[in-house]
């Protein structure tokens, strides 16, 4: 065949290739532009039910999504390009060995130092990154001691809340889902009085600073009731020697079982109240917590409908309505032990501080740190306050400067409604995960209560706090398994100083 046929066949045939090279990068195009035009008549068809905007919006996102996945396609072709590179390179320097097996062993020395160079670096940045909780893990080997002392089994839902009163007769409350509130007898486990008057879940319980009166805040009635009770104790049983028990069982769980599907043992027969003798109304959503300013001559109640409102408890009346500021539900609202100052936790992953010290001033500050809900945030003696959220930490805060925690306690689970011990300065977690951890306000881990298919909670644990001044039992906490368990905790100042 002539050289001129030759050349031309194929130069005719490197033409046809590219048209049809250009032609499949056409039919491409198309192909893509015919799916968005699809998209785009099937979201602008008459027959869509959805509205002009949000068929919009979906139009931005789908254009949006494709061209995402264009950069990341790029940036996949200039990964290829450069591992290929590399590996050209790599083969290259292996030929300046004499024979094949001196360059593939070559090749395998310069991989296994470079695997091990960066083996090293991944070993000291674990190391330097894991120093803390190394240290406390040694922390809780010490002697630490906490007991499960009693249950306090009744309730017919699963217990939101509780709190221990701080005037005598000293009892023990609980507020359940099951539209209750009772009160018991710290020392024997049994119930004393039921509270009748919510029509919904009861979901916070607050005693009187001085009198024997109970706060509860309810769901289905968006209200809070405050209501007098009378009570007499019975005589309690012996009651063993915490000190003779063994340490924290920080690491045992010998099942996973969930045990609490049983109906458990409803108590004895105990007088009831069912009518509050105050009602305190003006809240459009469910009331989710409330608690006594100092003096218990007024209360701070936090609802769904984002407000915080400050009543006057002998006239029932409104006095301040905390709307400013959340963005979200309330989720928790705390009052400073000696001071005019309430802090509210919410949805919108923050917690602020009003000031009623001056009656003609309410500042707010915003606390802003953590990324879900704000479950509680208490104040302790200092100038402290203590944040737990669904974000699985712990952050103590000083009122003196907001920017940023001075401490923060990392775990495993969402944290629910936290409290602080006063004497001991220790902070008890209750998780959604049925562990109840307890750390120091440093954020060192103390010790985890004992939780196994014999003992602690079945279910999600919801609240916790301390009674400093019981000798049997300074810890209660409760939990969807429908009980409320009395803990003795026993830190050994050693061990907190640490």
């Amino acid at each position: 065949m002539p050289v001129e046929t030759v050349s031309s066949t194929a130069a005719r045939q490197a033409k046809q290739k590219r048209k049809s090279h250009s032609l499949s990068i056409r039919r491409t195009n198309s192909t893509e532009q015919d799916r968005s035009g699809l998209q785009r008549e099937m979201l602008e068809s008459q027959d869509s039910k959805l509205p002009l905007s949000l068929r919009t919006n979906l139009m931005d996102l789908f254009s949006q999504i494709e061209r995402e996945f264009e950069n990341l396609y790029i940036e996949n072709l200039e990964l290829r390009r450069e591992i290929e590179t590399l590996n050209d390179r790599l083969a290259a320097e292996g030929q300046t060995f004499e024979g094949a097996d001196l360059a593939k062993g070559a090749l395998k020395s310069k991989a296994s130092h470079s695997t091990s160079q960066l083996s090293q670096k991944l070993k000291t940045t674990y190391k330097a990154s894991t120093s803390k909780i190394v240290s406390s893990f040694k922390a809780t080997t010490s002697r630490a001691t906490c007991q499960l002392v009693r249950e306090y089994a009744g309730h017919r839902d699963g217990i939101w809340d509780l709190s221990v009163s701080r005037t005598q007769p000293v009892v023990l409350g609980t507020a359940s889902a099951d539209h209750t509130a009772m009160l018991w007898s710290i020392e024997t486990g049994k119930c004393l009085l039921k509270y009748l008057g919510h029509q919904g879940s009861v979901n916070s319980i607050k005693f009187h600073p001085t009198d024997q009166m109970a706060l509860t805040a309810a769901s289905g009635d968006q209200t809070a009731h405050i209501w007098r009770y009378a009570v007499q104790l019975p005589t309690p049983p012996p009651v063993s020697d915490p000190s003779q028990q063994g340490p924290c069982e920080d690491d045992v769980d010998f099942s996973d079982k969930d045990e609490a599907d049983g109906e458990l043992e409803a108590p004895s027969e105990c007088p009831s109240v069912r009518v509050a003798s105050t009602t305190l109304r003006s809240h459009q959503g469910v009331v989710i917590a409330a608690d006594w300013l100092v003096g218990g001559k007024q209360v701070v109640t936090a609802s769904w409908d984002r407000a915080a409102n400050l009543y006057d408890v002998e006239t029932s009346e409104l006095v301040h309505s905390l709307t400013a500021g959340h963005d979200q539900e309330l989720s928790h609202c705390c009052t400073h032990p000696t001071q005019r100052l309430v802090v509210t936790s919410s949805r919108d992953t923050t917690f602020r501080l009003w000031d009623f010290r001056d009656p003609s001033i309410h500042s707010v500050n915003v606390f802003q740190g953590h990324t879900d809900t704000v479950t509680s945030a208490v104040f302790t003696v200092g100038d402290n306050v203590v944040s737990g959220s669904d974000d699985r930490t712990v952050k103590v805060w000083d009122l003196k400067n907001m920017r940023s925690p001075i401490a923060t306690i990392r775990t495993d689970s969402a944290v629910n409604r936290i409290s602080v011990s006063v004497n001991q300065k220790i902070v008890a977690l209750p998780h959604d995960n049925r562990q109840v951890r307890l750390f120091d306000m440093s954020g060192v881990r103390l010790a985890r209560l004992p939780r196994s298919n014999r003992q602690g909670h079945r279910r999600m644990v919801c609240c916790s706090t301390w009674c400093e001044d019981n000798t049997s039992c300074n810890l209660f906490t409760c939990g969807f398994d429908r009980q409320a368990i009395g803990w003795n905790i026993n830190i050994p100042a050693l061990l907190q100083e640490k």
